[in-house]
């Protein structure tokens, strides 16, 4: 069974940093994309950032540079370095890669912002 297991996610100050890990069991075979969603009480899940195998990245408007993607291929893990947090930064960030074809989904690491 394929799992994404999440970590990372708590509760942080406004300006504080986060880094959220995820990594993939090594049957999910050859992976081609990984990347952070995360989805706010209320609203839909929207893309944070992504990185192919080549280390390609695409970020969101709203990261704005406060955050950095970056993956270790050798692992099956993908890391999101969240800088400069806001409180609309608050929200549930889940992992999503896509390997063999298929698309698949972490459960999900809480992120709170607030003081």
């Amino acid at each position: 069974q394929v799992q994404l297991v999440e970590s990372g996610g708590r509760r942080v100050q406004p300006g504080g940093s986060l880094r959220l890990s995820c990594t993939a069991s090594k049957n999910i075979g050859t992976i081609t994309s990984m990347g952070w969603y995360r989805q706010a009480p209320g609203k839909q899940r929207e893309l944070v950032a992504s990185i192919t195998t080549g280390r390609s990245t695409n970020y969101a408007d709203f990261v704005e540079g406060r955050f950095t993607i970056s993956r270790d291929n050798a692992k099956n893990a993908v890391y999101l370095q969240m800088n400069s947090l806001k409180p609309e930064d608050t929200a549930v960030y889940f992992c999503r890669t896509i390997a063999a074809g298929y698309i698949h989904w972490g459960q999900g690491t809480q992120v709170t912002v607030s003081s």
